[in-house]
C-alpha cells in the first residue's frame, strides 16, 4: 500500500489504487481489513514528515529487533480472498463427522432459536461491543446481563449472581478460591464429590497445587458418619446431578459441612435446576455451572457462559463482573458494573481472582433463551427429558442392560462387560455414548481409577433438548443384540405417560419419578415480567432490537480503547462459527470424528508459533487472564523439573495490567514490583538491583511489549538477557501484540513465554465483554509442559494440568483467527501492524498540542497507542477524565481507556481498521472538547454548569420543556454539527451515580411483587 523507498528489504507495500494492485504479495482482503486508503496513508505519512511507511516503521521499532520481510512471513500462508479462504475452511469442516453426541459431562445438544442466532449471535451490534464500562451507552447489554443474573439467581436460590465466568470448571476453581479466602483458619483441604465431572476435578487440581491446597475426592454420604473427614478442610464441592447422572438430596451433607465450618459449593445443571429445589434453599453457599444448554452450541468445548451465584455475605469477593442498578443524574434507574473496586486493576496481587474477560455474548444468548421459553417452557422441556429418560431406562432394562438405580434427570449409566462393543455399535448408528461411569472418582468396577471414563465395563447416555421418541428408537435398535427383540420407543413412552396419569402426576413427573428422595422446586419462579412478555417472535425481535439500539459498538464508530485493539471483525471470519461442522461437535467426541478441527488447530498453532518466533503453542486458555496463568504455571513446572522449587519471585513493572500480579499470586509466586522511569520504560537500575537481590529465587519477569505506556522499549533484549542471567524466565504479556505481528518476534528477542489475545490481535470480537481466547506460545524448552487434559490427549509430555474445562478451550471461535491469518497472509499481517503504528502516531501528533502525549519512544514516536495527559485540566478548570469520557458520547464516540496505566490520562488505540476520515472525526471531537475546557478556563463557561460536567445529554433532557442550563440545547446534543442530526446514537441514560449503586446494591430484575410494592397509591 505504501511506496517502498529507503529499504526494499522490508518489503512494505508500494503506492497504488489498492493494496492488492500495489503489491502482488498482498491479498485482496487486505484492502478490506485495513481502513485508510492509499491516498489517506500518503497524507498521514506526509503529516508525520516521512517519505514512506518503511521509513516510518524504522523510526518506531528498535532496529535490533525489526524483522526483514522474509523472516516476517516465514511459516505463514500466502494471503487470499474471502471465497478461497472459506472454501479451504469448508474442506477442513467437511473432515469433521457430526454425530449425535450423548456424552454429557456438561456439554449437551441444544436448539438455538433462529431469532436469537440471527439477531444476537450473528449481529455485529452485539458482538463488536466492548465490556460495558461506559454504562450510559451500554444499557442494552447491561439489561440482558441483568436478565442473566436474575435467571441464575432464580434457578439457584442465591441472591447474588455474576454476569458470567469462563466455563464450569474454572467457575468451580473460583469457588474454591473464594471458599479458601473466606475461611478464617489455616485449613488447606478442599473436598470434592467423587461424582464430579473429570475436567472439573483436573482444573481444580491445577489451580490448587500452586497454592498449597490439597484436593481430595470424597463420597458425600460418608461425610455424614462423623466429623473426621471434614477436619482441616475449608470447603466442599458437590455435583448435582453427578457425572453418573445420580440425583440426591444434599441438604444433610451441606448442614454437616457447615457444622464443621466449611463453605459448600454445588455445581448444578441449569435445566435440572428448573425442577430441583434451588440449591440455595438447601443450604449451598455457592452455586456454579454452565449455561451452555440454554441455546449455546457445544462448539467442541466452547465458548459457553458459566455462572457463579452466592450469598450476600460474599458479594465483595465474587469473581468476574457484576451488573447492578443505580440512578442517573436525572433520578432515573440505570444499570452499570457494580463493586469494581474488588477487581484486579484495583487490588492487583491482593485480588482473589484474575478473571478479566468473561463470556458476555454467550450469557446474553442464554438470557434471551430464557426470555424466549419462559419458566413454563423451560419446565416443559425439563419434564419432557425426565419422561424420555424413564422410557429409555425401561427400554435398556428390556435389553438386559439394567441402568444404575436411583433418581436422575437426563443421564443413565449402565455397567456391563459388553460396554465397549455397545459403544461401537452406537457409533455405527450415529451416536456417541460416554464410556465409563463419568465421574472423576472410582467407579464400582474400575479398581480405583481417578478417571471414570477409563472404565471399560460401563457406558453412559445423556439425553438433551434435541432428544425425542424417534431418537430413542434408533438408539435402542443400535444397542439390541443380534436377533434380540427391540422395544418400541412409542410404547415405552406411552407406558410411562400412562403410569404418570394413573398416579395423577402427569403434569409433575418429577414428583412421581423422584418421590421424596430428591427435593423439588415448590411454587412459582422467574416471575419477572421480562420472562413472560416476549413469547411471540415479533415481540422478542423487537425486545432484542430495543436493547441493542441503546448500545455503542463498532457498528456506530471507532472504539479507541488503548490496550484493547478494537479492530475489524470481518464477516467472512465470523461466518464459519455457525457451521454445524464446527458448532455441533462435543469436545470429548472420538478423535476420528474431529480430524478437520484438529487440522485447523494444528494450522493455527503452527501459524501463531511462526508469528511469535516460538516453538510451540497451546490454544487451551479461554481468556487472556488464563493465558497468563498457564504461562506462569509452565514456567513454574520447568523450574520444578530442574529441582528449583525455591524459585518463587516474580518481578512485575508497576505499570503492568492488574491481571499480571493477580495471575502471579495464583501461580504460587511472590510479586516484587519493579519501578518505571520518567520516560515510561522499565527502570533498568531497579530491575537489575532486584534481579540480583533475588537471583537465587527468581522465577520470572512479566513484561508487556510494547509497554503499557505505549512505547517500544529499546532495551528489551537487554532486559530479557538480564533476567536469564539471574536464572529467571521472561513472560511477555501479548496484550499489545498488534504492534508486533510481522515486525518483530518475542521469541527472537528473548522472551520464553507469550500469551496472545486472539480477541484483540486476531479478530475474534470482544462480544461486549467476552468471549476471548488467550493461547500461550513458548520456547522449545517449555514445550513439554504445555497444558494437558484428563480426557483428550493434548499438551506436552510433562504437561501441567488443564486451565480450561475443554481440551482446546473456546474451540468454536478459533476459525475466526484461522480465517484472518489465511486471508491476510504474512505480508498482509505485517502491513496491518505498520498501519496500526501509523494511525496511533498520526493521532499523537494531531492531539499533542491540545492534550500532551505523556510518553514517547527513543525516536519520539509512540507504538500502536498513545497516552494523553488530562491532569493539567483538573488543575486549570476542575475537569476529570470522566467528564471527557461522557462528553465524547455526545460527539458520537466511545471513550478511550481511562486512567490506566496512569491516573488522569486516557490511552488511545485506533487500530489499522479505521479510515483517516474516522480518525480525523475522533480527533476533531477531542479538539472541540479541549476548546470547551478552555471556555471554562477563561471564565466564559460556568465551572459546574457546562456541557462537560453535565454530559452525557439524553434525548429526554434536550427535548424537555424546561431548559435551565447555561449552554444551548444544540451544543448539548449536536456538538459535532449537522451530521449528528442524521445518525446520532443517544445515550440511553444520563450520567450514572456509581457510588449510589454500590451503596444500594441491586443485581436482579425486580419481581412482580416488588414492582407492585413500588406502585404509587391512588
Amino acid at each position: 500500500m505504501i511506496q517502498a523507498a529507503a529499504n526494499p528489504e522490508l518489503g512494505l507495500a508500494g503506492s497504488g489504487a489498492s493494496p492488492a494492485l500495489a503489491d502482488p504479495a498482498l491479498s485482496p482482503f487486505v484492502a478490506r481489513h485495513i481502513g485508510p486508503s492509499e491516498v489517506e496513508l500518503q497524507t498521514m505519512l506526509a503529516d508525520l514528515g516521512v517519505a514512506d511507511l518503511e521509513q516510518f516503521v524504522a523510526q518506531v521499532v528498535p532496529a535490533d529487533i525489526l524483522l526483514a520481510p522474509g523472516l516476517a512471513a516465514e511459516g505463514l500462508p500466502e494471503g487470499c480472498g474471502e471465497a478461497q479462504a472459506l472454501a479451504d475452511l469448508a474442506a477442513l469442516a467437511g473432515a469433521n463427522q457430526v454425530r449425535r453426541s450423548l456424552i454429557g459431562l456438561g456439554y449437551y445438544g441444544t436448539a438455538t432459536p433462529a431469532v436469537i442466532q440471527r439477531q444476537v449471535f450473528e449481529n455485529p451490534s452485539w458482538y463488536t461491543a466492548y465490556t460495558p464500562y461506559q454504562a450510559e451507552i451500554a444499557q442494552g447489554r447491561l439489561e440482558a446481563l441483568l436478565n442473566f443474573q436474575t435467571l441464575i439467581s432464580e434457578l439457584t436460590g442465591l441472591p447474588i449472581a455474576n454476569a458470567s465466568l469462563l466455563d464450569e470448571a474454572t467457575a468451580a476453581a473460583e469457588a474454591m478460591a473464594l471458599s479458601r479466602g473466606a475461611h478464617r483458619g489455616e485449613a488447606r483441604r478442599y473436598l470434592v464429590d467423587q461424582d464430579v465431572f473429570p475436567q472439573t476435578l483436573a482444573v481444580l487440581r491445577t489451580r490448587a497445587e500452586p497454592l498449597g491446597i490439597s484436593v481430595e475426592l470424597v463420597d458425600p454420604a460418608a461425610l455424614l458418619a462423623g466429623p473426621g473427614p471434614l477436619g482441616d478442610a475449608f470447603g466442599l464441592l458437590l455435583q448435582l446431578p453427578g457425572a453418573s447422572g445420580r440425583l440426591w438430596d444434599p441438604s444433610a451433607v451441606i448442614a454437616t459441612a457447615h457444622g464443621a465450618g466449611l463453605l459448600v459449593t454445588v455445581a448444578v445443571d441449569p435445566l435440572a435446576q428448573v425442577l430441583l429445589a434451588p440449591v440455595g434453599q438447601l443450604g449451598a453457599d455457592i452455586a456454579v455451572g454452565s449455561s451452555q444448554r440454554f441455546g449455546v452450541p457445544m462448539g467442541f468445548g466452547g465458548p459457553h457462559a458459566a455462572f457463579f451465584a452466592t450469598s450476600e455475605a460474599h458479594k465483595r469477593q465474587i469473581p468476574g463482573r457484576l451488573v447492578g442498578q443505580s440512578l442517573d443524574a436525572e433520578g432515573r434507574p440505570a444499570l452499570r458494573l457494580a463493586l469494581q473496586t474488588r477487581e484486579q486493576h484495583i487490588r492487583r496481587d491482593k485480588a482473589t481472582s484474575n478473571i478479566c474477560t468473561a463470556q458476555v455474548l454467550l450469557a446474553v444468548i442464554a438470557s434471551f433463551y430464557a426470555v424466549h421459553h419462559g419458566p413454563e417452557g423451560l419446565a416443559a422441556m425439563a419434564r419432557r427429558l425426565l419422561i424420555l429418560r424413564q422410557a429409555l431406562a425401561l427400554g435398556l432394562d428390556a435389553l438386559g442392560l439394567e441402568p444404575q438405580a436411583g433418581p436422575g434427570f437426563d443421564t443413565l449409566t449402565v455397567a456391563t462387560p459388553r460396554a465397549a462393543a455397545l459403544i461401537e455399535a452406537a457409533q455405527a448408528a450415529g451416536f456417541n455414548l460416554r464410556p465409563g461411569f463419568g465421574g472423576a472418582g472410582a467407579s464400582p468396577t474400575d479398581g480405583g481409577s481417578s478417571n471414570g471414563l477409563a472404565d471399560p465395563q460401563a457406558f453412559g447416555i445423556s439425553l438433551d433438548e434435541l432428544s425425542d421418541g424417534a431418537e430413542l428408537q434408533r438408539l435402542l435398535s443400535a444397542l439390541a443384540g443380534p436377533g434380540q427383540p427391540c422395544p418400541k420407543a412409542g410404547e415405552l413412552l406411552a407406558c410411562v405417560q400412562a403410569e404418570l396419569a394413573a398416579s395423577g402426576l402427569a403434569a409433575a413427573p418429577e414428583q412421581a419419578l423422584w418421590g421424596a428422595a430428591v427435593p423439588r422446586r415448590q411454587g412459582a419462579w422467574l416471575g419477572q415480567a421480562v420472562f413472560h412478555a416476549h413469547r411471540s417472535e415479533t415481540e422478542l425481535l423487537r425486545y432484542i432490537q430495543r436493547l441493542v439500539s441503546r448500545d455503542f459498538s463498532l457498528v456506530q464508530a471507532m472504539i479507541p480503547l488503548g490496550s484493547c485493539t478494537m479492530k475489524l471483525n470481518g464477516a467472512a471470519e465470523l461466518a464459519p462459527v455457525s457451521w454445524p461442522a464446527f458448532a455441533a461437535l462435543h469436545p470429548f467426541a472420538p478423535a476420528a470424528q474431529t480430524s478437520g478441527y484438529r487440522r485447523l488447530l494444528a494450522d493455527l498453532e503452527t501459524w501463531l508459533a511462526a508469528i511469535t518466533g516460538f516453538a510451540g503453542v497451546s490454544l487451551q486458555p479461554n481468556a487472556g487472564s488464563q493465558g497468563e496463568l498457564a504461562g506462569l504455571l509452565v514456567i513454574r513446572a520447568w523450574h520444578h523439573s530442574r529441582g528449583d522449587q525455591h524459585r518463587r519471585i516474580c518481578l512485575i513493572p508497576t505499570s503492568a495490567h492488574g491481571t499480571n500480579p493477580a495471575s502471579a499470586v495464583m501461580a504460587g509466586l511472590q510479586v516484587v514490583p519493579v519501578a518505571c522511569d520518567d520516560a515510561g520504560n522499565i527502570d533498568l537500575v531497579d530491575l537489575e538491583a532486584k534481579a540480583r537481590a533475588h537471583a537465587g529465587e527468581l522465577a520470572a519477569l512479566m513484561v508487556t511489549y510494547p509497554s503499557t505506556h505505549g512505547v517500544f522499549e529499546t532495551a528489551i533484549q537487554a532486559i530479557c538477557a538480564l533476567v536469564h542471567r539471574h536464572g529467571g524466565q521472561v513472560y511477555l504479556d501479548g496484550a499489545n501484540l498488534n504492534a508486533q505481528v510481522g515486525l518483530c518476534k518475542p521469541g527472537r528477542f528473548g522472551a520464553d513465554v507469550c500469551h496472545l489475545n486472539l480477541h484483540k490481535t486476531f479478530c475474534i470480537p470482544h462480544g461486549g465483554g467476552g468471549p476471548g481466547v488467550g493461547p500461550i506460545a513458548v520456547a522449545a524448552h517449555l514445550v513439554p509442559f504445555l497444558p494437558g487434559h484428563p480426557l483428550v490427549a493434548c499438551g506436552g509430555d510433562q504437561a501441567i494440568g488443564p486451565v480450561s474445562g475443554a481440551p482446546w478451550g473456546s474451540a468454536s471461535i478459533l476459525p475466526i483467527s484461522w480465517m484472518y491469518i489465511r486471508m491476510m497472509g504474512g505480508a498482509g499481517l505485517r502491513q496491518a501492524s505498520a498501519v496500526a503504528l501509523l494511525a496511533a502516531n498520526w493521532i499523537a501528533e494531531r492531539l499533542d498540542p491540545h492534550f500532551p502525549v505523556l510518553y514517547r519512544g527513543a525516536s519520539g514516536r509512540v507504538a500502536h497507542e498513545c497516552i494523553l495527559d488530562l491532569r493539567p485540566l483538573k488543575r486549570s478548570c476542575g475537569l476529570e477524565v470522566d467528564d471527557l469520557a461522557k462528553r465524547l458520547m455526545d460527539y458520537g464516540f466511545h471513550a478511550p481507556t481511562m486512567s490506566w496505566p496512569v491516573a488522569g490520562t486516557v490511552m488511545v488505540e485506533p487500530t489499522e481498521s479505521e479510515s483517516l476520515a474516522e480518525i480525523s472525526r475522533f480527533c476533531d471531537a477531542m479538539v472541540a472538547i479541549r476548546a470547551e475546557a478552555a471556555a471554562i478556563e477563561a471564565g466564559v463557561s460556568d465551572p459546574a454548569d457546562n456541557p462537560l460536567k453535565r454530559a452525557p445529554h439524553t434525548l429526554a433532557a434536550v427535548t424537555a420543556e424546561d431548559w435551565e442550563r447555561s449552554y444551548s440545547r444544540q451544543l448539548a446534543a449536536f456538538p459535532a454539527g449537522e451530521r449528528q442530526q442524521r445518525d446520532k446514537l443517544w445515550p440511553a441514560v444520563a450520567r450514572i451515580d456509581n457510588a449510589y449503586g454500590d451503596r444500594n446494591l441491586i443485581c436482579t430484575c425486580p419481581s412482580v411483587e416488588e414492582l407492585s410494592d413500588r406502585a404509587p397509591t391512588p
